[in-house]
């Protein structure tokens, strides 16, 4: 098993975290204008063109504001996955020179890439990828699949039957070493590294956002009110009828639901419950997540009138 070294090198990490509506967007504009910093986007849906009511992307006035990173990467019937968020990140690091840079975002899977490095399997095998690309061809993408259903059903369950490339790398992996993706990735996510000293970068400073649950609560059912009346409906059909959800897009928070109404399971009450609740769980899942994350120092989320005073308050200790 390898474990690459994290993209951040010896850059000191400073970075912003919290469950989806804890008002990350907002604190993190105030204090990287503070800082001097420009923001780097830590979310697995902001990468996608056109996906930004339903992901809450910073709007272009905000952008404008403070420059930000690995937001608009991909359309959104592209896969994108941890590692070539990575490698995006990598790029952007090796541009900013000496410029800040404060990451920011709530998911999961892409901090314990920065924190931890990535993990990248047994090394490839040109001659065996090769044999199992012509397979898909010779056999169909949905045959290769229910290969890899037999052999590691919860990698199967992770990966689309459309998705060739990562198919054939599941495939490949067990092939060579004789034990399954899942396993290989299960021994990297509970060996050493996350529950020890992190293996990836220098010096962090990790602040993590604590909001009461009854008010993250009223939050996300304003937030996905506002959404939905602010064009999330229409946005979700323009992207249906043009090229399409790609296999990770379509996993995005609230974006199955929106494809259910539009096909006429939900009705528009329906759907905004369902979204909340399903963002309310979402967010307990994050909170869990980031349990595994030992040097986030959580504090009270801030209201929007106290932005100023938290920024006076953490700025030093987000200082470069």
């Amino acid at each position: 098993m390898r474990a690459v070294s994290g993209p951040l090198g010896d850059r000191k990490l400073l970075g912003l975290v919290g469950p989806t509506a804890s008002g990350k967007t907002a604190l993190s504009l105030a204090l990287a204008e503070a800082l001097g910093a420009e923001i780097v986007s830590v979310d697995s849906m902001l990468v996608y063109r056109g996906m930004d009511v339903g992901t809450a992307k910073p709007t272009a006035e905000e952008r404008a504001r403070v420059r930000h990173h690995l937001v608009d990467l991909a359309d959104p019937s592209e896969s994108y996955d941890v590692v070539r968020y990575a490698a995006d990140v990598e790029a952007c690091v090796g541009a900013a020179g000496d410029r800040p840079l404060l990451f920011v975002g709530g998911t999961g899977f892409y901090w314990r890439a920065l924190t931890h490095g990535i993990f990248d399997g047994p090394p490839t095998s040109p001659e065996l990828r090769k044999e199992l690309e012509q397979r898909a061809r010779d056999i169909g993408a949905e045959a290769l699949h229910a290969e890899l259903v037999a052999i590691d059903p919860v990698a199967a369950t992770r990966i689309h039957p459309n998705d060739v490339r990562r198919v054939v790398r599941a495939l490949e992996v067990e092939r060579q070493t004789g034990r399954t993706l899942t396993d290989w990735q299960a021994q990297w996510r509970e060996g050493p590294g996350m529950t020890g000293e992190p293996r990836a970068g220098a010096e962090r400073t990790l602040v993590g956002l604590q909001v009461e649950p009854e008010v993250l609560e009223s939050r996300i059912r304003e937030r996905t009110r506002r959404m939905l009346d602010g064009g999330w409906i229409e946005e979700v059909r323009a992207i249906r009828d043009g090229a399409g959800f790609g296999p990770t897009a379509v996993q995005a928070l609230g974006y199955p639901e929106v494809l259910r109404h539009l096909d006429g399971e939900l009705d528009r009450a329906e759907l905004q419950t369902t979204i909340a609740l399903r963002t309310r769980q979402f967010a307990r899942r994050q909170r869990t997540w980031f349990r595994k994350f030992p040097e986030i120092e959580w504090v009270p989320a801030p209201e929007p009138a106290g932005l100023d005073r938290w920024v006076e308050t953490w700025a030093d200790r987000f200082s470069c």
